[in-house]
C-alpha cells in the first residue's frame, strides 16, 4: 500500500514493491514548495477514469500509473479499499497533481498541509 510521507522539505509518495511493477515506476518526491493545493476526493478514482494512462487499471477498483488527462499529467494511486483519498496539485514538478488513495484523507491532507 503507498504511503505518503512528509520528509523534511519533500513531499515522498512511497509505492509497496507490487506498486512499483504495475505502475512501472518508483517512488515519487516533490518539493514541498512545489505543493499548491490539497483536495479531498470522496471518489478518487473518478479524476483518473479519463485519458490515457500507463500502469495497472482496473476502472473503480484500482489505479496504479501515469494519466494524461486535459492536458496535465497525473500520477495514481488508488485501490478498491481505499476510494476516498487526496489530490495534491503541483506547480513546477514533473507531474500536475498525485490523486493518492487514503483510509483517512482528512489527517492526509492536514499532514501535508502542516508539514
Amino acid at each position: 500500500m503507498a504511503e505518503l510521507l512528509v520528509e523534511s522539505d519533500e513531499l515522498v509518495l512511497h509505492l509497496s514493491g507490487t506498486e512499483k511493477l504495475e505502475a512501472v515506476h518508483g517512488d515519487l518526491r516533490a518539493p514541498r514548495s512545489a505543493v499548491r493545493s490539497v483536495e479531498i476526493l470522496d471518489d478518487a478514482h473518478e479524476p483518473v477514469d479519463h485519458g490515457f494512462k500507463v500502469g495497472e487499471r482496473l476502472p473503480g477498483y484500482s489505479e496504479v500509473a501515469v494519466v494524461r488527462t486535459e492536458g496535465q499529467k497525473l500520477f495514481a494511486v488508488v485501490h478498491h479499499d481505499t476510494p476516498r483519498g487526496v489530490r495534491i496539485d503541483f506547480e513546477g514538478t514533473d507531474y500536475d497533481a498525485w490523486i493518492v488513495g487514503s483510509t483517512d484523507p482528512e489527517s492526509v491532507k492536514q499532514q501535508i498541509e502542516q508539514g
